[in-house]
């Protein structure tokens, strides 16, 4: 059994097909059917055929990607999709053979049936597993310092142990498997946030974030809460609209919709137009599905989210924050992605 990554487009627009229809799903729409490609020269000349303005090196690259779809992945291995839409991993097994699905709507697509067993947060991966798993590829094997086993073991519900002596001491510097340095960066962020703001640290920094947007904010003190960690509204005191009522959720395990829900009755007995729940270890599906039908009522964010926001308002954080969140800004060549 192997392990391998397979990304659902550049900005994550096939995520949702591809948990939806239990699917592994790749690009370039423009090439036909692969079902009689046998050989990776056949793959190659018909990758030169069907983008003629592209330079070899570039198509030598895809046909590395495509070709484990139709041949080199086996029913059983392991898949795992890292998420854009969300701070989330998912990871499955391959049940069966490379196909041109035609019967999906906007296809149609080049793909493996994946049946998906769990996913997993972000922050419940050692940073090692992160970086590789932040390859610039569509699709890439995953096998430094043991990652198949480490995997298992999160799905089992066990802690991804390093064994010190698996662990490769160089990373490499492949052009083929450089990683994606912004996301890197957002987990290394994430991992520091997750030591230095846990419990009501957390919630603080959430009240710091709103503060710089413009909010009023009242943080209830530390203990039972009753259901509300954070009341914020606009104007000078706080009267105006849009009034929020903020729950924060610091734990590493993903929020399930009866929070979601939980959270909209709190917003009647406040008489708050909005919700804001804040899930450190993400939610899972049917609690972003229900969000997605409450888009103009209530948001939700996780660990990515927090990151983001804290990026963009950093400095506007009280200096406090800053002192245990030290960061600064950079620029970095955009590797262009794959399809």
């Amino acid at each position: 059994m192997t392990l391998w990554m397979v990304r659902a487009g550049r900005a994550g627009e096939r995520e949702a097909l591809a948990l939806e229809k239990n699917l592994a799903v790749i690009g370039w729409e423009e090439l036909p059917d692969l079902s009689k490609v046998k050989t990776r020269d056949v793959l190659t000349k018909l990758l030169a055929e069907t983008y003629p303005n592209e330079k070899p090196k570039t198509l030598m690259n895809w046909e590395s990607q495509i070709w484990p779809m139709l041949d080199t992945i086996k029913t059983g291995d392991l898949i795992a999709l890292p998420l854009k839409t969300r701070s989330t991993i998912a990871v499955g097994h391959v049940t069966g053979p490379y196909k041109y699905n035609k019967e999906i709507a906007g296809g149609p697509f080049h793909t493996r049936p994946v049946k998906w067993i769990k996913e997993l947060p972000r922050s419940a991966f050692d940073q090692d597993l992160l970086y590789s798993l932040g390859a610039f590829m569509t699709v890439c094997r995953i096998q430094r310092n043991n990652a198949e086993d480490r995997i298992k073991a999160l799905l089992s519900g066990k802690p991804a142990s390093i064994v010190a002596q698996s662990l490769d001491k160089e990373v490499s510097t492949d052009a083929t498997t450089a990683p994606d340095l912004e996301q890197y960066s957002h987990d290394l962020i994430s991992s520091h946030l997750s030591q230095k703001f846990k419990g009501h640290a957390l919630t603080s920094l959430v009240a710091a974030v709103l503060t710089a947007q413009g909010y009023q904010v009242r943080q209830s003190p530390e203990g039972p809460d009753g259901g509300v960690d954070i009341i914020a509204g606009h104007g000078a005191l706080g009267f105006d609209a849009p009034r929020l009522v903020v729950q924060v959720k610091s734990q590493d395990t993903p929020v399930d919709v009866n929070v979601l829900r939980e959270l909209q009755g709190v917003m009647k007995n406040f008489q708050a137009q909005h919700g804001l729940l804040v899930a450190w270890g993400g939610y899972n599906k049917s609690a972003a599905k229900e969000a997605a039908r409450l888009f103009f009522e209530i948001r939700l964010w996780d660990a990515g989210d927090i990151v983001r926001m804290v990026q963009e308002h950093y400095e506007q954080l009280p200096e406090a924050i800053q002192a245990e969140l030290p960061l600064k800004r950079i620029w970095a060549l955009a590797i262009d992605e794959e399809a």
